[in-house]
């Protein structure tokens, strides 16, 4: 299959998919002048999209999966997240087009339209925002870190799922106070304009949602070591989410990220099972 009936296809199905997920955009995203560039752009990937078919003469069906794909992490991380996403894919669009052969006359004014999309997308960025939430999300992280490495130690310092689970929903409780006074005070501090009471309550209520999914599998299993171990997979999974948030936010690699955080956790999670091993085993003989 030639250029012209197999990548102009490729091109043509990412225009109009494009078109639908900004599309999704416009009704979901803040401000007149930030709709109106969003709405913009939309408008552009349909025109693209039927440039394309006039090569290619027929319609194509946009790619459901990849507008349910943005509409779930728009959903999730925020609307500013689904753009800083959509604008690595402006620029890895850019990219494809200029191998595009020169028989394709129109190709340059799509570039030209793809480079205004990746200029127009950064400027819609709220940086202030994502740093905030990356801050955040961070946060969470280490918190993950800290709840994993405790049930590590009390695992092995305690060895009943019961005593485990309420001491580390004691210590839980506490760090999620601590963390939710401190993010108080810091935006209070820093005259951004939040309302510091509303986000110290979201920080808490996120901060106890991990505490009580790290120790919940102790409320539910007798084995104390399968306890351990879903509690270390879901901390795990929940870091690998938290990780590709920041590696989009600030445009560093996700595999890299995904595994310093993980090698971290895995490190603090045995030291502290040895601490707990250890002292466990000094209680048995010598107390």
């Amino acid at each position: 299959m030639d250029f012209e009936a197999r990548e102009a296809t490729v091109f043509q199905r990412n225009e109009i998919t494009e078109h639908y997920i900004y599309k999704n955009f416009v009704g979901r995203i803040s401000g007149v002048k930030n709709r109106r560039i969003i709405s913009q752009i939309a408008d552009d990937e349909m025109r693209h999209y039927t440039i394309w078919k006039s090569y290619t003469q027929k319609d194509v069906n946009p790619d459901r999966l990849k507008i349910w794909f943005y509409n779930f992490v728009s959903s999730l991380f925020g609307v500013f997240f689904g753009i800083k996403l959509m604008e690595k894919s402006e620029k890895a669009v850019h990219a494809l087009y200029s191998r595009i052969p020169g028989s394709y006359k129109e190709i340059n004014g799509i570039i030209r339209d793809e480079e205004e999309h990746e200029q127009a997308l950064t400027s819609l960025i709220d940086e202030d925002l994502l740093k905030s939430t990356a801050h955040l999300v961070l946060g969470f992280n280490n918190a993950l870190i800290e709840i994993a490495g405790i049930l590590a130690g009390l695992t092995f310092a305690l060895q009943k799922t019961n005593l485990v689970a309420v001491t580390a929903l004691v210590a839980g409780i506490a760090a999620t106070l601590s963390m939710t006074v401190s993010r108080y005070l810091a935006v209070k501090s820093d005259y951004s304009g939040k309302n510091p009471f509303m986000t110290a309550l979201s920080t808490g209520i996120a901060y106890i949602i991990v505490v009580v999914l790290l120790v919940f599998p102790y409320l539910l299993f007798s084995n104390i070591y399968l306890c351990l171990g879903i509690s270390l997979v879901s901390a795990f999974c929940v870091m690998g989410l938290f990780s590709y948030y920041i590696s989009v936010c600030r445009d560093i690699l996700f595999k890299s990220r995904l595994l310093e955080v993980v090698s971290l956790s895995i490190a603090v999670a045995a030291m502290s099972a040895l601490a707990g091993y250890g002292l466990h085993f000094l209680y048995v003989n010598y107390m």
